[in-house]
């Protein structure tokens, strides 16, 4: 079908043209699933992918899935990408989610566990102990974790109990001597977050891990004294996380009361998962499966040959290190030594040119140092900045409240609606609020997800802005693993732009325009848009066209239509989408222009870059928008335009980059699965991943993208 601009997915194209969000999320975490099975993986980075497979499945649970329930369980109504309404989709999920189960569990028994036993480390229970490494297992029992549990029982006299979310749990069926079985009782003891995951014996040079469920699991039956135990079945469980707020104008003052009640609404939420452990009591997962009126698709049988919730293989995987290269400064910052004190001046550098970072490849420290400089320097007047997620030591918050403890205007926006970092948000701004710093907790209706940073500085008679524009968080912790971009200048072009937002967020301001900054909700879908129906007219007419793109989740429909309209019109377009992505590359007639990759590998890929060629005029932006529904519609987002040609360059050749690795990519293919991109014959090894720390600035310099 040839598509007219205008066209939209709700009004002339057909489900099949899109691939179901959902769906696209699970193939992104069989990609992750995918880096425990690469052969020059050690055991420790197949583990540690292990466990974030399962993070991210947990989360996907709690928000998707909880989603989806909000719907099924207040019969509303919603189709899927995929054509599916609620229930059939919920079928067709959970289908595709117990295969991903069965491989993830398959995987760690078969393949993962046997090389950990070959590296010393043995996952055993206690039988395997020897009867002096027994003792010690119970004697860890009786001290440390006996006094911690707490049996629940549940009849006709007692409440049933909260449980609660991703803990592990024993339900324990017991009877009274002499009573007949339908005068069975049911009880449950929750294993307490705070105790490690496994004992640790040392044997011999060999380290042996023996899971607390199995230590407990042994000594049980000291919790249930002169009753007969007829089944004991671990289980773990997974609540609906996803909450909105029911906002409307006048609840300003109650606005934190509100986000803390959600939370405390977080903790009893829907069961939406159970993981249960093989030869479990089928008496008590159909009580369970009655109460929350749940069916067996949404059981996941674990063999006791494998363990329920492999998050806990963050305890083996430890302080392993898997890079040996070391976040780089960049060029214009090498004067600074960030080991040394005496440090250059990172103020004078930034008056004499803009520093592109990205990250993990350049170090973070410049960011650092800015602002920890900008809270001692006396000729700091303001430090305005919007944060989403924090380290949990951070430098951050303790840069600005000296800075207030200094006198300094501070303005902070926390978000405290950042998914799982609600109540850390809220902590850390309220220390801020309390040293003198005016703290903004959100905007109603909406998410604040830009990276923001804007320093005044006056000297002599000279007033300097200091802007940080960026894609990915302030987070010290995170700027090692993620990749992201961030510039650091002195443009007063940008330094405009970034002061009127600041007035938007802040204040009630509704700037005309911006000359270099795109922002959302405001602007940024139309923006985009015309962006890409300007390359469709350039190839229309004849001239140099081509879309090149780089985020974490393409999901927005018209944007979608939008990109097989320049397809069909001829423009070349090439997407590196990290995670979810419900475009169909390679379509004939629709989409045959568009090819789609996604880098999955030792770095989690953050970054978002978007460049149009324009007929040699080119667009480059970067910032903290993906091109999705709650990007456009429900946040405070930003792009900002890179003018200066290095630093442009520097974007482009990322860009290259990612499109020339041949390690971490997979191509999307036009049915939504993935294949592994691998090195043709006689073609090098490029590993993105690796060839950062190793960049030429003459071939950067040169660097090209044309369609």
């Amino acid at each position: 079908m040839k598509l007219e601009v205008g066209d939209r997915y709700d009004s002339v194209i057909q489900n099949s043209d899109l691939v179901s969000r959902d769906l696209s999320w699970l193939k992104f975490n069989e990609r992750v699933l995918d880096q425990a099975k690469k052969h020059h993986r050690t055991v420790f980075e197949k583990l540690k992918f292990l466990a974030i497979t399962a993070s991210n499945l947990d989360e996907f649970f709690m928000i998707r899935v909880g989603s989806l329930y909000n719907y099924l369980d207040y019969d509303k109504e919603r189709i899927d990408y995929s054509g599916l309404r609620e229930e059939p989709f919920k079928s067709r999920l959970m289908k595709d989610c117990q295969v991903f189960h069965q491989d993830q569990h398959h995987h760690f028994t078969q393949q993962v566990l046997p090389q950990l036993h070959q590296e010393g480390t043995l996952l055993c229970n206690t039988s395997k102990l020897s009867t002096e490494e027994q003792e010690k297992v119970t004697q860890y029992f009786q001290r440390a974790i006996y006094p911690m549990l707490t049996p629940m029982v549940y009849d006709g006299y007692r409440t049933f109990p909260i449980l609660m979310n991703k803990l592990l749990v024993f339900g324990v069926v017991t009877t009274s001597p002499g009573e007949r079985k339908d005068m069975r009782k049911l009880s449950f003891v929750q294993i307490p977050a705070n105790i490690p995951r496994f004992f640790e014996v040392e044997r011999d040079g060999a380290l042996l891990l023996i899971p607390i469920e199995e230590v407990i699991r042994e000594n049980i039956v000291s919790l249930f004294r002169n009753v007969e135990i007829e089944a004991v079945s671990l289980f773990r469980i997974t609540r609906n996380g996803d909450f909105t707020l029911e906002e409307s104008e006048d609840m300003d003052a109650n606005f934190l009361e509100e986000v803390k009640r959600k939370l405390m609404e977080r903790k009893t939420g829907r069961v939406v998962r159970i993981e249960i452990e093989e030869g479990y009591s089928k008496w008590m997962l159909n009580s369970l499966l009655e109460r929350w009126n749940l069916k067996m698709d949404s059981v996941f049988l674990v063999k006791r040959s494998s363990m329920i919730d492999f998050t806990g293989l963050w305890q083996i995987v430890g302080n392993k290190k898997f890079r040996d290269r070391l976040p780089q400064i960049p060029e214009p910052v090498k004067p600074l030594s960030y080991q040394e004190e005496g440090r250059a001046d990172i103020f004078e550098i930034l008056k004499e040119k803009d520093i592109l970072l990205h990250h993990p490849y350049n170090n973070i420290e410049p960011i650092l140092d800015l602002i920890e400089k900008a809270a001692e320097d006396p000729d700091v007047m303001a430090i305005k900045m919007t944060i989403y997620r924090l380290a949990k030591e951070s430098r951050i918050t303790k840069a600005l409240l000296r800075a207030a403890e200094n006198g300094k205007h501070v303005s902070v926006l926390f978000e405290v609606k950042a998914r799982f970092d609600e109540e850390n948000n809220i902590r850390e701004a309220k220390k801020l609020q309390k040293a003198g710093c005016f703290v903004i907790y959100g905007i109603t209706h909406l998410k604040t997800h830009t990276k923001l940073l804007l320093i005044v500085k006056k000297d002599s008679n000279e007033i300097t802005r200091f802007v940080h524009l960026g894609s990915g968080n302030y987070n010290e912790d995170t700027s090692r693993l993620y990749t992201d971009i961030g510039l650091m200048t002195t443009n007063e072009v940008l330094a405009n732009d970034v002061s009127e937002f600041f007035n938007v967020i802040t204040g009630h301001s509704m700037p005309s325009q911006y000359k270099n900054l795109i922002t959302a909700p405001r602007d940024m879908r139309n923006q985009l848009i015309e962006f890409i129906e300007q390359e469709a007219e350039n190839a229309r007419n004849g001239l140099p066209s081509g879309i090149f793109i780089k985020v974490n989740s393409l999901e927005d429909s018209e944007i979608i239509y939008a990109l097989y309209r320049a397809s069909q019109s001829g423009v070349t377009i090439k997407l590196i989408v990290r995670g979810i992505c419900c475009l169909r590359p390679g379509r004939q007639g629709l989409s045959e222009n568009i090819e789609v990759i996604s880098i999955v590998g030792d770095f989690l890929e953050h970054s978002r870059i978007y460049h149009f060629h324009n007929n040699g005029q080119t667009r480059t932006y970067a910032g903290s928008a993906d091109m999705m529904v709650r990007s456009f519609d429900k946040r405070l987002e930003s792009l900002f335009k890179v003018d200066a040609p290095l630093l442009e360059k520097q974007l482009m050749n990322i860009l290259a980059f990612n499109l020339r690795d041949n390690v971490n990519a997979y191509v999307m293919q036009e049915d939504g699965s993935y294949l592994p991109k691998s090195p043709k014959e006689g073609e090098e090894v490029f590993n993105v991943h690796q060839e950062f720390f190793n960049l030429d600035p003459e071939k950067v310099a040169q660097v090209q993208l044309v369609g």
